[in-house]
């Protein structure tokens, strides 16, 4: 695959803290066509601050495979879900990839 064509591709991750949540974020957002799959791992335990103090809790990864020309309605889509007061929603490139799996990715966005 081209490195031109392959920019677009990137990975969003958000955490949550329930897993029926993060199905629940997981199934709009791909229903919505705004990522190809979006695979939920977890239990994860997570430590950082917030409010001056150490917290720790134990949280659900969504990873979700998507493109960065839908990643605004992708975030937004997350964010009516999402419980937290400051969620964290990070994109990132993909740099490469099998091409069979990025023209999936392709197709299930389209």
């Amino acid at each position: 695959m081209d490195s031109e064509q392959n920019r677009d591709h990137i990975q969003v991750m958000t955490t949550i803290d329930e897993k029926e949540k993060a199905r629940e974020i997981a199934e709009k957002i791909v229903k919505k066509g705004l990522a190809a799959c979006v695979q939920v791992l977890g239990p994860i335990e997570s430590t950082y601050e917030w409010n001056d103090s150490i917290e720790k809790s134990e949280e659900w990864l969504c990873l979700c495979k998507s493109k960065k020309s839908v990643y605004e309605e992708l975030e937004e889509a997350i964010k009516e879900i999402h419980t937290y007061e400051n969620p964290e929603i990070i994109a990132q490139p993909i740099t490469e990839g099998s091409r069979r799996y990025l023209d999936w990715i392709d197709k299930s966005l389209e």
